[in-house]
């Protein structure tokens, strides 16, 4: 048997495809099992998005491999949606690559960036592909605490204690994943003025930006943003997307041009309809802002029931697709988690999927309909009552 890589030691699978299997088998067993744990949207895309994939599939000429930086009018699109929307002015020509989803945007990043031994902060906590990526790489992951006490801020006074002589990228991602707390522009301020200091190249991962969320923000608008920040962003979350794998990177076009040099060898472009299906969703007007987020407005108001019932509290000025709930004092979260699942036929996540700091919490998401949210809430209520 051929022996794996060592660069898988330190890797393990994703916490959410193993559960899930574990899922299935139960309802395999006859379980009623309702899924609130995963964050993909259950809604569909502007139906423009559809019509202009559809009005492409029987043009001739454009089933072939389509050019690595993406579809000029694709990238013009995406300019004039951070203009429009975050403040921010883009070149088309040099500063915006198209991904195939943002979570390739993190391998390939890191590929363009890091040697052996580099370090990484990574937020804790966080997203765990930024560890799983890092590890991939033979890099090291270094985690910066966030916590309720500090915003979920990451702690920068603290943070220039170290020694961060070897640190080449740090990680932050706002809305932040799993908490829904949102970045202020004082915050982005101050981890460009941290990053320049310390010649760190800061990578702001921002798929959640409208969910929830009525004050947009990216770190590419804070004066000297692209001296040393790139910004991860996509159209999974905003526009129900996830399916279709569209993703952007933006920032300087010396760093765009770098995360080219790998991207480039690892895939020969994205198909030309689902471009222009990414055209016609980053056209949409605000009318599609409004009534996606008052959809899940209405969704989030029944977690909040849960959450209560559950005698949580939670914050309601999070933005996002999920609420996170803190358990009462005392309570183990993945114990609460493997409960809910046994004995409510619930899934949901524990706040430790995302890192030691989540301990004491879980998530609840808002990619289901009102109706099995209720359904949840009565089945956790009934036993109570």
């Amino acid at each position: 048997m051929t022996a794996k890589a060592n660069r898988l030691q330190h890797v393990q699978e994703y916490y959410f495809s193993h559960k899930l299997r574990e899922v299935r088998q139960l309802k395999a067993e006859g379980k009623a099992i309702i899924n609130i744990g995963i964050g993909s949207p259950d809604l569909d895309p502007p139906i423009s998005v559809s019509r202009a994939m559809v009005n492409t599939i029987e043009q001739n000429h454009i089933h072939g491999y389509q050019s690595y930086q993406g579809l000029p009018e694709f990238r013009d699109a995406i300019s004039k949606f951070y203009l429009r929307k975050y403040d921010v002015t883009l070149n088309p020509k040099n500063e915006i690559l198209p991904l195939m989803g943002s979570k390739e945007g993190i391998m390939h990043i890191s590929m363009a960036f890091l040697n052996t031994g580099d370090q990484v902060l990574i937020p804790n906590p966080g997203y765990p592909t930024y560890t799983s990526v890092t590890n991939l790489l033979e890099a090291k992951p270094v985690y910066y605490d966030l916590n309720d006490e500090n915003n979920w801020y990451p702690d920068l006074e603290a943070l220039s204690k170290t020694d961060l002589s070897k640190v080449k990228l740090m990680w932050i991602n706002y809305p932040h994943m799993p908490t829904g707390k949102n970045a202020t522009k004082k915050l982005y301020e101050d981890l460009v003025v941290f990053a320049k200091k310390y010649q760190i190249l800061l990578i702001n991962d921002n798929p959640y930006s409208f969910i929830l969320n009525n004050n947009p923000l990216s770190i590419l608008s804070v004066k000297g943003a692209k001296e040393v920040a790139l910004e991860l962003n996509s159209l999974s979350k905003t526009f129900n997307m996830a399916g279709w794998r569209v993703g952007m990177l933006l920032g300087s076009a010396l760093n765009i041009n770098t995360v080219l040099q790998v991207k480039s060898n690892m895939d020969s472009g994205m198909f030309y309809g689902i471009q222009q299906g990414a055209i016609a969703a980053l056209q949409t007007d605000d009318s599609w802002f409004r009534n996606l987020n008052s959809i899940y407005e209405k969704r989030r108001k029944i977690a909040w029931e849960i959450a209560d019932s559950l005698h949580c509290t939670y914050d309601k000025k999070a933005s996002g697709l999920f609420v996170w709930a803190k358990l009462p004092k005392g309570k183990n979260a993945e114990q609460m988690a493997d409960n809910l699942l046994y004995d409510y036929d619930v899934f949901l996540a524990p706040g430790t999927v995302f890192g030691s700091n989540g301990e004491g919490y879980i998530r609840i998401s808002l990619c289901v309909t009102e109706e099995v949210l209720n359904d949840v809430l009565h089945r956790i209520l009934k036993d109570k009552n």
